[in-house]
């Protein structure tokens, strides 16, 4: 039963950081129906640019806050330079642009910071809780605390203010919210912003939890992302949420703690497909 919970908690953990990655990749989408391949590679720059400054400065707060900016000013140059001038081409068009990003990004990385694994030694300043002969590690408990925080601020943002009134408005109809006077480009813009942030958390909270940065990180995040924003739902941010927790505790529970003889990724996709077969809108998506 211990080693039960156990698994259970680190799975938890796992769909907590699997949801802060999908997130960026669900307001894109809703908002501009796009596949945002490339967000993984921001959350790629992330895990450095939150690396490098803590190497600089031993400060965490610090990494935290310049990755985030990092990443929303990358989110941003990735919308206008890439994204924008692809529109008036159909959808394929700016996923093969976004896949050419993505792969860019990591080559970058790979130039800048070697092809090397580098370590994120870093502890987040949360305690170590040990309850019934349980132990839930500092980097667990700050990882449930992080994503709850993010959940929150977005809930609050996207359903108790104007700003997130003109992003439903502009998920349902980016064309008749504009003509209704709402300035769907800067709407655009505020949502990269939100979700390459987001993604720079995940970036450092994947760095300090497997202590481990190389730039290829974000490959297996990216599928995965674009199976669990099917599996949740189409632009349906919280079924996002809820397929990627369910996604992290299957995994853990399946392979870790039952030993099926299956890969850890393969999960995701059997997930994908079996929604595509029987649900094909996903859990939260609408039939439309």
């Amino acid at each position: 039963m211990r080693l039960f919970i156990e698994q259970l908690l680190n799975g938890i953990a796992m769909g907590s950081i699997y949801a802060l990655i999908t997130l960026g990749l669900a307001l894109v989408y809703g908002v501009m129906r796009i596949l945002h391949v490339a967000h993984a590679a921001v959350f790629t720059v992330g895990a450095y640019v939150g690396l490098f400054i803590f190497q600089a400065t031993g400060s965490l707060a610090l990494a935290f806050v310049g990755s985030m900016v990092a990443c929303a000013i990358l989110g941003v140059v990735i919308e206008r330079f890439v994204y924008f001038p692809l529109m008036k081409y159909p959808p394929f068009v700016p996923l093969i642009g976004s896949i050419a990003v993505m792969l860019s990004i990591e080559e970058v990385c790979r130039l800048v910071a070697g092809p090397y694994i580098l370590t994120f030694p870093a502890k987040l300043p949360f305690p170590d809780i040990y309850a019934g002969g349980i132990q839930i590690s500092s980097t667990l408990l700050a990882v449930y605390s992080i994503t709850a925080i993010v959940l929150f601020f977005l809930w609050y943002i996207t359903t108790r203010t104007e700003l997130g009134l003109a992003m439903r408005a502009a998920s349902q109809d980016i064309s008749i919210s504009g003509a209704m006077g709402i300035n769907s480009h800067l709407i655009v813009s505020i949502t990269f912003v939100l979700g390459s942030a987001i993604a720079a958390i995940a970036g450092i909270l994947v760095g300090i939890y497997y202590n481990q940065v190389y730039p290829t990180m974000g490959a297996v995040p990216a599928y995965k992302s674009l199976a669990l924003i099917v599996v949740g739902g189409l632009g349906s941010v919280s079924g996002a949420v809820i397929a990627s927790m369910l996604l992290g505790v299957a995994e853990t529970l399946l392979i870790g703690y039952a030993n099926i003889p299956l890969p850890r990724d393969a999960l995701a996709f059997i997930a994908m497909i079996g929604v595509l077969m029987w649900r094909s809108e996903g859990l939260l998506g609408s039939s439309r």
